[in-house]
């Protein structure tokens, strides 16, 4: 899918676009900030967060409330209560009731498909003012009780309606296992695996060492402490309780990270603790509208986005591949090499994941097998993930993929380069990229 590229005509790149889409551009971004399980947020639900995030944006823009034509959210583990947090969130965040919304999820990659689908309403004609969002919160989730708990606490009002003989009746057949609790499973449903052994096989498939996945947690946390140091991040991300401090941000040494013992393949393993993203609370929210509107109201857009691209590849071997094949389909379709990216931004859910796709997207092997000889190309990682990554910040699930809008929108104002492209893998083996074009302001 090719999108407007017009302003990219100047350099020389693929212009084919179709002749009635609308230039969509990013005019801004914000979120909470991204914080431990049980930390700063513990007392708050989701909704709660989704909305700060959403009246956040409102008032960093000082957009009127009344312009905004549909709100879309993402989210993985859903409240049954909020089910469509976005509806409830875009209410509470004072956005007229007459604005519909609707939530959406893709495992890690859930507010990037509400961004691109806020692309496409734009385009299509249904809509000039989206904002698009996500959420997470791991210190509120819904617990259940097992199956067999469930289905007789279904028929507990007939049963009570019997009496004592009824009661009764409902713990016939229970076993003393059947009364514990059940969390929201990490587990992928397909494959019975979890993500951190997925990464660390394809981490052994691709020569990925331990070593090598220390030493990249290191360099995130130093960029991401870095850029808090150096205020990067004011008016990215908003104060909350009157700090923009993220607590996740650990500085540490290689020798204090590779200390630590493996977290999923024990003993060998080589994902650990630290090298792989912690459970995360946060969210966030962009502002996305057609070129025009943004003009017409008076705003100074920050990027385009020119192209984007979910894909899916084998759950079984490759779970979290999915940023190479996303990355070559955004890069073939606008005629675009690495080495015309000037920002990377790769999201991070473990630092094998990240550096098997930056293997596999450079390896001459793996294009002879998947892309007809042609390699996606070298990753240049000194414009990569430069102000910290997931690792460092922190994943909420539903949140991360605005995050990286906002931030690769903002370097690309900061740091004067032309395109970005953003990568992440999720769960299921999906996956998704997207190209950003400066907006020259």
């Amino acid at each position: 899918m090719l999108r407007n590229l017009a302003s990219a005509s100047s350099r020389g790149f693929a212009t084919a676009a179709k002749s009635s889409a609308k230039n969509i551009v990013v005019v801004d971004g914000i979120r909470l900030p991204f914080a431990m399980q049980s930390t700063i947020y513990n007392d708050l639900l989701a909704v709660d967060l989704q909305r700060l995030a959403l009246k956040a944006l409102l008032t960093k823009t000082a957009l009127d409330p009344a312009m905004v034509d549909y709100v879309l959210c993402g989210t993985v583990i859903q409240e049954t209560k909020t089910s469509n947090i976005a509806r409830e969130a875009s209410m509470g965040a004072g956005i007229p009731l007459s604005v519909p919304s609707h939530t959406v999820t893709q495992a890690c990659i859930s507010s990037s498909v509400a961004i691109c689908t806020a692309a496409e309403k734009i385009m299509a004609g249904q809509a000039d003012v989206v904002i698009a969002g996500g959420v997470e919160t791991f210190s509120d989730v819904p617990i259940r009780f097992s199956r067999k708990v469930r289905q007789k606490l279904i028929g507990a009002p007939k049963a009570m309606k019997k009496g004592p003989a009824g009661i009764a009746g409902l713990l016939k057949g229970l076993k003393p296992g059947d009364l514990a609790p059940e969390a929201p499973a990490i587990a992928n449903y397909t494959t019975g695996e979890v993500m951190g052994v997925s990464s660390d096989r394809l981490s052994a498939k691709f020569g990925v060492s331990r070593e090598d996945m220390d030493h990249f947690t290191v360099r995130s946390h130093g960029n991401a402490a870095k850029a808090h140091e150096e205020n990067w991040y004011d008016g990215e991300v908003m104060p909350f309780n009157g700090s923009n401090a993220e607590n996740g941000i650990k500085p540490s040494t290689y020798e204090k990270v590779s200390s630590l013992n493996p977290a999923f393949v024990k003993p060998y393993g080589t994902h650990t603790a630290a090298n792989s993203s912690f459970l995360t609370d946060g969210a966030s929210a962009s502002l996305i509208m057609s070129e025009e509107k943004a003009l017409e109201l008076g705003f100074k857009p920050k990027s385009y986005i020119r192209d984007w691209a979910f894909v899916a590849c084998d759950p079984f071997e490759e779970l979290l591949l999915g940023p190479t094949y996303g990355a070559k389909k955004c890069l073939d379709s606008m005629n675009l090499k690495m080495e015309d990216i000037g920002v990377f931004e790769i999201h991070e859910a473990f630092a094998g994941q990240v550096l098997s796709n930056l293997t596999a997207m450079n390896s001459q092997a793996f294009a002879d097998q998947r892309f007809n000889g042609k390699k996606v190309g070298e990753v240049d990682q000194s414009k990569m993930n430069t102000k910290g990554g997931s690792l460092s910040l922190g994943h909420p699930f539903g949140a991360t993929g605005s995050r990286l809008v906002s931030t690769a929108s903002n370097r690309l104002q900061k740091e004067e380069e032309r395109f970005a492209l953003l990568a992440a893998c999720a769960d299921g083996g999906l996956g998704h990229a997207a190209i950003l074009e400066r907006y020259d302001n």
